[in-house]
């Protein structure tokens, strides 16, 4: 979108375009001078119309943005949405989100996540954190003396329960604290020699309206016309499964929990959604799987296709285009930055392998949405 300046009283808030040299990223925006703890519905207006036209924002200066503030503008886009987008998975000691979150006890949609000993954060004390690391996830990990040099995306998803709760609208991400100073090389390490330079700890976000958009005549019909079963409780289903190297879904090794390993299934909470999702705001469709998570896909003759191994290669298959590195948007952190993403319209990775001594710092929100997305 073309750089615009929009007067305001007493402020005024600037939105420009992200640039992102030698690649192919169309999407992303950068909005400056918003007053979180004081936000007007003309204000919110503005950034609910560049999120959705631009599927990620950068708010800029945003390190003096309480908790409270955060949660109330990612509420503001449903506000009928009730609770943290994984409702109490997180209590699940096997599920494989539980090490990674730790909840702000007077704001409880909001959790914090990162790297390092936090002596002290918003009513919490001596917080462990422990940013995700790929050797823990994918079945070949980068060998231990590249670990600093080099690094892979962790598991592209969807920020989503996938049973029982609507995924979330929108999610936001606040940089608190940020190590600096090096860059990693990403490695697919899938057979194409396909690599990313990215900054440390990036979080990568593709999109998905550019993930169908260059798909075939027929394989677009094919996503419009198919749904994706999730497997239940699908962060304990896979907690023993291992992911693929270029973090886009699970290597098919028989690893997941039978259903008598697993909680209880209600199978109306089974989740059955639409490969494709509409973008509220200019009606553009979106690729929208998290491919760890999915189980069965339902095609239009009615036709269910149950073998786990070919579900995942035709995913695989229909998504990895997106992900190459001329799409790949890799956020280049500052402390005070706040990321809003569409999450029913963008993938998105965890980056990165840290030191002991690299402190990160980061607040994430977002809510069960208050209604399942639109398909085709």
């Amino acid at each position: 979108m073309p750089s615009s300046t929009m007067t305001l009283s007493p402020q005024q808030i600037s939105i420009h375009p992200i640039s992102v040299p030698s690649s192919d990223v169309d999407f992303g925006a950068v909005i400056e001078n918003v007053d979180l703890e004081n936000l007007t519905d003309n204000d919110f207006s503005i950034i609910r119309d560049t999120l959705y036209k631009n599927h990620v924002v950068v708010l800029k200066n945003q390190a003096s943005s309480s908790p409270k503030a955060q949660y109330e503008l990612t509420h503001r886009f449903d506000p009928s949405a009730i609770g943290y987008g994984h409702g109490k998975t997180l209590d699940a000691k096997r599920s494989i989100l539980h090490p990674d979150l730790k909840t702000v006890p007077h704001q409880p949609e909001v959790q914090i996540i990162g790297n390092g000993l936090v002596p002290e954060y918003e009513g919490l004390s001596k917080i462990k954190l422990v940013h995700p690391h790929h050797k823990k996830f994918h079945k070949h990990p980068i060998p231990e003396e590249d670990d600093l040099t080099h690094t892979r995306f962790y598991r592209w998803h969807i920020d989503a329960a996938l049973y029982d709760l609507n995924p979330p609208k929108v999610t936001s991400l606040l940089a608190v604290s940020v190590p600096k100073g090096r860059r990693q090389t990403l490695r697919y390490d899938d057979g194409t020699g396909d690599e990313l330079d990215v900054p440390l700890g990036t979080t990568a976000f593709v999109s998905g309206y550019k993930m169908y958009d260059i798909l075939s005549d027929a394989d677009k019909e094919f996503v419009r016309t198919s749904r994706i079963e999730y497997a239940a409780h699908p962060y304990i289903w896979m907690s023993a499964a291992k992911s693929r190297s270029d973090g886009l879904g699970l290597v098919s090794d028989n690893l997941e929990l039978p259903s008598s390993e697993l909680p209880l299934i209600d199978l109306s909470k089974v989740q059955i959604l639409p490969m494709v999702w509409k973008n509220p705001v200019t009606g553009q469709f979106a690729l929208q799987m998290h491919p760890s998570a999915v189980r069965k896909i339902h095609l239009a003759t009615g036709e269910v296709i149950e073998d786990l191994k070919r579900v995942r290669e035709i995913v695989h298959k229909l998504q990895r285009p997106g992900i190459s590195p001329k799409l790949v948007y890799a956020h280049d952190w500052e402390e005070g930055d706040m990321v809003l993403f569409n999450n029913q319209g963008v993938l998105h990775s965890v980056v990165g392998a840290f030191r002991e001594d690299e402190v990160r710092l980061f607040r994430q929100c977002n809510m069960a949405a208050s209604e399942g997305p639109v398909g085709a």
